[in-house]
C-alpha cells in the first residue's frame, strides 16, 4: 500500500559544495529538495573575508538550476587572524549566518584553522554580542588522542571551557558522532547550544567501514564510531528535541580521490538523504518527528522562518538512485545505505 508524508521543505545545516566544476555538478542534488543550506567555507583557499563569502555566494547562485529558489547561507572560516570588525560587518549586512571553527588539521582543508583559542577570543566575544552562531568541528587534533576519542576529549578540554568563558556564545556542535556529544548538548540551554546530525552517521558505524575490507566511501571525519554511539544519535534525531537538526555534511570527492592510498574523508549523501532519513525514522516509529528534524528545529535555532513550501514523501516499491554522478572533475559515488529505500520525494 502506498503511503505519503508531507512536510515543510527541509534545510541542510551543514553542506559542502566545493567550487568550479564540482559545485556545478553537485549543487542541483541539494537544490532539488532543500530550501537552504549552511555552506562550509573550507575551500582552497578558504572563505576568510566578507569579500570571499560574497564572491562564493555569487558563484553558487550562478550554478543554481533555472527558476530554483535554493538559498545558500554563507559562513566565514575562522582563523587566528580573523578580525572582529570584519565578522561584525558581514553579519550586520546579512552576508553570513555563522562562523566556522576548524581546529587546525581536523578535517579536509582545515590547515588554516585555529591552534591557539586565545587568539580568537575577541572574535568570539563579538559573535556572542551579535548572537551569531559558531559552528564547531568538534574534535581535538592532538596525535596522542585516539581518533575514536577526539570528540569526547574536545567537549571536555575545548568546548565546555570555551562556553564557560563566553556563556552567551551560541554554538552548533556539528556532525556529532558520539553518545558523549548527545548527552552534552541535551544538557545545554535550548537556543544557545544545538547540534547537527548527518544522514550517514544515523546509518553506519565503524564496522561498515572496516568489516570485510576497507570501504572508502563510508570513510568520513569525524569517523563513524561504535554501534552504541550510532544508536544514541538515532534516539536524539528521532526524539523531537529541538537541539538536534539535520546537517548532512554531504561532502563530494571524486572516486579517484576516495579510492586512493590516502583516501579523502566524506560521504556524498545529497542525492538520497530524504529517502534514507524516512527509512531510519520509520524504523523507529518516529515518522511524525521527521519534519522537526529536517525542517523546523534548524530554522528555530538560526532564528529564521520555516520554509513555506512543502515536499511530499511517498512510500512504495524500492526507489533506485544513480550509483554515482558525473562531474567535470570525475565521478562521485552516491552514499549507499546498504538497505532498500522505499520512500521517495514525489515530483
Amino acid at each position: 500500500m502506498t503511503q505519503s508524508l508531507t512536510i515543510r521543505q527541509p534545510d541542510d545545516w551543514h553542506l559542502h559544495l566545493r567550487d568550479g566544476d564540482m559545485l556545478r555538478a553537485v549543487l542541483p542534488e541539494t537544490a532539488r529538495h532543500f530550501g537552504r543550506a549552511i555552506i562550509m567555507p573550507n575551500l582552497v583557499p578558504p572563505v576568510i573575508t566578507p569579500a570571499d563569502a560574497a564572491a562564493y555566494r555569487d558563484r553558487i547562485l550562478a550554478a543554481k538550476p533555472l527558476n530554483n529558489k535554493f538559498q545558500p547561507l554563507m559562513t566565514l572560516y575562522l582563523t587566528e587572524e580573523t578580525e572582529a570588525k570584519s565578522v561584525r560587518a558581514a553579519a550586520e549586512i546579512g552576508l553570513i549566518s555563522a562562523v566556522k571553527l576548524y581546529p587546525a588539521g581536523a578535517t579536509t582543508n582545515s590547515a588554516s584553522g585555529v591552534k591557539d583559542f586565545d587568539k580568537v577570543t575577541r572574535v568570539l566575544e563579538t559573535m556572542a554580542l551579535l548572537g551569531l552562531p559558531l559552528c564547531v568541528h568538534g574534535e581535538v587534533t592532538d596525535p596522542e588522542v585516539d581518533i575514536f576519542d577526539r570528540e569526547a576529549v574536545f567537549i571536555d578540554t575545548v568546548l565546555d571551557p570555551l562556553r564557560r568563558r563566553i556563556p552567551n556564545l551560541r554554538v552548533v556542535m556539528e556532525h556529532i558522532t558520539t553518545k558523549d556529544g548527545v548527552d552534552y548538548v541535551k544538557d545545554q540551554p535550548e537556543g544557545q547550544m544545538g547540534a547537527t546530525i548527518t544522514t550517514h552517521h544515523l546509518i553506519i558505524d565503524r564496522n561498515h567501514i572496516l568489516v570485510g575490507g576497507i570501504k572508502p566511501h563510508y570513510y568520513c571525519l569525524p569517523v563513524a564510531k561504535r554501534a552504541t554511539h550510532r544508536s544514541a544519535l538515532v534516539a536524539a534525531a528521532t526524539s523531537g528535541n529541538p537541539r538536534f537538526f539535520l546537517g548532512t555534511d554531504s561532502a563530494p570527492h571524486t572516486d579517484a580521490n576516495k579510492e586512493s592510498a590516502c583516501g579523502c574523508a566524506g560521504c556524498f549523501t545529497a542525492t538520497n538523504t530524504l529517502s534514507c532519513l524516512a527509512e531510519v525514522f520509520e524504523r523507529e516509529g518516529a515518522l511524525d518527528q521527521l519534519e522537526g528534524f529536517t525542517s523546523r528545529h534548524g530554522p528555530a535555532f538560526y532564528k529564521l522562518p520555516e520554509n513555506e513550501a512543502t515536499v511530499t514523501l511517498v512510500k512504495g516499491d524500492p526507489v533506485t538512485y544513480p550509483a554515482r554522478i558525473d562531474t567535470g572533475e570525475g565521478p562521485v559515488t552516491v552514499f549507499d545505505p546498504g538497505f532498500p529505500l522505499h520512500w521517495r520525494v514525489q515530483d
